[in-house]
């Protein structure tokens, strides 16, 4: 192997750039050899995915990706190239909260906040596919993300509000 063949390896296992439709806007981002997509986007300034367990256990991390809920932690930034992803911070439109982030605010159905970036993406996701959810259809979406402060009430309370908003 060449010097400049050592020089090409090192490089692309040090970093790589990925293309991506990004909150709605073409974007490149900086990402490394076996990076999370969570931590890719944490990287890039979007700290809204937030970074819980790791192993996609408590739906913290949550973001759309081809508008489909995804558990960021275990997504290789790779796999993200060429793909649309939504974070929390796309979801507004001309500075107005979308209407799932409304319905949480409204219902009480955040608390600390650290676990509402993925309910939100979750349900968006949810009402996209299932625009009128019944309670046990909303509980069986929402058991991959944890919350330790609500108790849930308040939370599929604000998914079954949304769902009106959205009608």
């Amino acid at each position: 192997m060449s010097t400049d063949d050592a020089s090409a390896d090192s490089s692309a296992a040090l970093g790589d750039e990925i293309v991506l439709t990004l909150n709605d806007e073409d974007r490149a981002l900086s990402v490394e050899a076996g990076q999370s997509l969570r931590d890719a986007l944490r990287a890039n300034g979007l700290t809204g995915t937030k970074d819980g367990c790791e192993v996609g256990k408590c739906g913290a991390c949550t973001v759309l990706k081809d508008g489909q809920a995804v558990k960021s932690c275990l997504v290789p930034a790779h796999q993200a190239a060429e793909t649309s992803v939504t974070t929390i911070e796309g979801l507004a439109t001309d500075g107005e909260l979308h209407p799932v982030q409304d319905a949480f605010i409204d219902c009480f159905g955040l608390q600390c906040g650290y676990c509402t970036p993925g309910f939100v993406m979750t349900t968006v996701a949810l009402l996209s596919e299932t625009p009128d959810p019944s309670r046990e259809e909303i509980r069986d979406e929402l058991k991959g993300n944890l919350c330790r402060c609500t108790g849930y009430t308040k939370i599929f309370d604000a998914v079954e509000d949304a769902a009106d908003r959205l009608e």
